[in-house]
């Protein structure tokens, strides 16, 4: 196996999930870490001590030293930081969503391509290992079920429900779609923030399919679902658990299993069985392997798994929604 020289990257951003990528890159082996940076110099000192990695005070030294930029900051100071690291010619990994807004999501595709560089979004979920066990099975899903609720954390709280949670499950829908959509019906309700907690949107595409999404910030319980409807199957994703289960039907030739499942569909038609499967779901480290796949891009001049342009039509499909979330009376 070809040895290949690790990747000079900085981090922008230590809080919670910034921990998280700097402790992940301090291991990885398409990485080397030169340091981070966090606009907050005592919660720097302290992760700086904590981990053992370099603190910069100064986010253009940081640049100055490394060949690749990974973003981990809210999601309102995106655009200014990729911005930057985009003036001096550096790859970006970008956590979801893209930027806040959509005019600030389309700069920042023309100026990247303008400068030649790679951009990854973090829409984490794609890595998810239920995810991967089946989506080489969906097949032009029809009907879409996702659920994704999350016990209330103030962390991420500065964005609408839709940015903060929903998100992910748009990405995934448009992934498994592959279609334009049509039309977006919404509605959302703020309950301790100043914007939407929760939220419900029906997707509908130019292929037929429905996706119906529910997301909330408010819950007892975390939930992480998704159900996918196409011919012949239907395909569960349990995002939280980490669990895949494929319920699919296929023609019985010959003499049916006195023990399975079968369905008589009359009419002349050739009896069916019913088929349960749960596929092996690998365990890995998603945050690890997204960062991995920017990496692959870079070296070989290839798209990443998320790009830049997926990234903006997650964000396009958001505003929809809280476009039409805006548009529907507000309780006082």
């Amino acid at each position: 196996m070809k040895e290949h020289a690790r990747l000079k990257i900085g981090v922008l951003g230590a809080g919670h999930l910034g921990k998280i990528h700097i402790k992940i890159l301090k291991d990885s082996e398409d990485y080397e870490l030169v340091g981070f940076y966090d606009a907050d110099p005592l919660a720097a000192a302290k992760v700086s001590s904590e981990l053992g990695v370099k603190a910069y005070s100064n986010m253009d030294d940081l640049f100055d030293l490394v060949e690749v930029v990974d973003i981990v900051t809210p999601t309102l100071s995106h655009y200014e930081l990729a911005n930057a690291a985009i003036k001096k010619f550096k790859h970006l990994f970008i956590e979801k969503p893209l930027t806040n807004t959509l005019e600030e999501a389309k700069q920042l595709i023309s100026s990247s391509s303008e400068a030649g560089i790679k951009i990854q979004v973090g829409h984490v979920e794609r890595f998810n290992p239920a995810y991967q066990a089946v989506v080489a099975q969906l097949d032009k899903p029809m009907f879409i079920e996702t659920h994704r609720l999350a016990q209330f954390n103030p962390r991420g709280t500065d964005v609408p429900v839709v940015l903060d949670l929903m998100i992910h499950d748009i990405d995934i829908v448009l992934h498994a779609v592959k279609s334009d959509v049509r039309n977006v019906f919404a509605s959302g309700v703020k309950v301790i923030s100043d914007t939407p907690d929760i939220a419900n949107a029906r997707l509908e595409f130019e292929n037929g399919c429905v996706a119906n999404l529910t997301a909330s910030r408010i819950s007892l319980k975390n939930m992480r679902k998704s159900r996918f409807f196409q011919k012949d199957a239907y395909i569960s994703v349990d995002f939280l658990e980490k669990k895949s289960e494929v319920v699919s039907m296929r023609e019985v030739e010959g003499e049916p299993n006195p023990f399975a499942i079968i369905i008589e569909p009359g009419s002349g038609k050739k009896p069916r069985e019913i088929i349960f499967d749960r596929p092996d779901v690998r365990p890995n480290n998603a945050i690890g392997e997204e960062l991995k796949s920017l990496a692959k891009a870079i070296r070989e001049d290839t798209d990443p798994e998320v790009t830049v342009n997926q990234g903006y039509r997650a964000l396009e499909v958001a505003h929809r929604i809280m476009d039409q979330i805006a548009q529907r009376p507000q309780g006082q």
